[in-house]
């Protein structure tokens, strides 16, 4: 579903929240962040319609969104959405990692799920405008970032089971802490041998809701047995790996080369190809390939696989020690973060917070 209007750049009204935070309680919050517990003063709202195309951009206050119980989403799920950060360098300017690779994936997403496709030129222009009214809020303590969260969904009232005629696009804004405050400590994962995430044909590589509301059974199996995280395997044999609930895998061997797996049904990560290619520019092999289980367990046995990490958007990259299912545990709760693993995850975010020179031209600044 292509935008009607392509040629024609929106242009945004811009409407002032009359009771935003004071300066006092906007402080209070960016000294202790968190992670999606608070939200800046306005959010950006762009409806679409079938007849209309894109049309009437704006930013507005933050506030609730006034939907019919009929609404499609409701019903349907049809739903997409992003997640990238702004940081925050040293002269006080705010920039953003790779936000056109979001643009396009959200576009794949969008076209998965029978949505209207937002141009990757609008999807980078809607960051910029609300960071024009919010910029106050993006944090400027180490490891700190602005969290942007780009959604869109149906919201035409109707219970036909068909592609909806009505939809609206959002993004809204929370301040970000540091996800690792004692320093970045490697984490146990638990592996799920009887939920799978997506399926050949599925919607795994599109980034929606549902395939979050489906792997929250198996984060709670993981946390019970006293994991970080999950990891799925694929849906038709359950002997390769896929990613986990939110994160991509990435496997170091011996020699230097990294293998992370590839599917139909893996979401592609913006990270995990980021770092993956700072470790080719550095040399190293990389494949991207189909990996079973048993050759993880077989390589960390064997000394083959030195180090393994998960990456993302919230934590960047993280150590995994210790991989653990049902009668069976691959790795060492007390192993210690990777040596390759720590200097890829030190030059990444350096290059996000423009502490080391962007030779990809992956950073692009908001408050120009």
């Amino acid at each position: 579903m292509k935008n009607l209007l392509a040629d024609r750049p929106l242009s945004f009204l811009v409407k002032k929240n009359q009771e935003p935070r004071s300066v006092e309680e906007r402080d209070a919050i960016l000294e202790n962040p968190g992670f999606g517990v608070h939200f800046t003063d306005h959010m950006v709202d762009i409806c679409w319609s079938e007849q209309g195309g894109w049309h009437r951009p704006r930013v507005q206050p933050y506030g609730p969104i006034a939907l019919d119980p009929a609404a499609a989403v409701l019903h349907y799920a049809q739903e997409v959405f992003e997640g990238l950060k702004a940081f925050r360098h040293e002269d006080g300017s705010i920039w953003c990692f790779r936000p056109e690779a979001n643009g396009a994936r959200m576009q794949r997403s969008a076209a998965r799920m029978a949505l209207p496709e937002l141009p990757v030129n609008e999807f980078v222009n809607s960051l910029k405008q609300l960071v024009a009214v919010d910029g106050d809020w993006v944090p400027s303590a180490p490891e700190t970032s602005l969290y942007l969260r780009p959604f869109m969904f149906a919201k035409e009232a109707f219970l036909g089971v068909r592609a909806a005629k009505k939809v609206n696009y959002y993004v809204i804004a929370s301040p970000a802490g540091a996800y690792f405050t004692g320093g970045v400590a490697p984490v146990s994962i638990w592996v799920s041998t009887h939920y799978t995430r997506a399926g050949k044909g599925g919607t795994g590589a599109a980034k929606t809701g549902g395939n979050y509301a489906s792997s929250l059974v198996a984060q709670q199996e993981a946390s019970a047995q006293g994991c970080a995280q999950v990891l799925f395997l694929d849906a038709e044999e359950g002997k390769y790996i896929e990613e986990l609930g939110g994160m991509n895998v990435v496997l170091v061997k011996k020699d230097g080369t990294l293998v992370t797996p590839q599917s139909e049904s893996i979401l592609e990560g913006i990270t995990r190809d980021s770092v993956l290619q700072l470790a080719e520019d550095r040399g190293h092999t990389v494949e991207r390939r189909r990996v079973t289980l048993d050759e993880w367990r077989e390589g960390v046995e064997s000394g083959d696989i030195t180090e393994v990490f998960a990456c993302g958007t919230a934590a960047v990259i993280t150590p995994i020690a210790l991989l653990k299912g049902d009668g069976f545990e691959i790795g060492s709760a007390d192993a210690p973060a990777g040596e390759l693993t720590m200097s890829l995850r030190e030059e990444l975010t350096d290059i996000q917070y423009g502490r080391r020179e962007d030779t990809h031209g992956w950073m692009t600044r908001l408050d120009a």
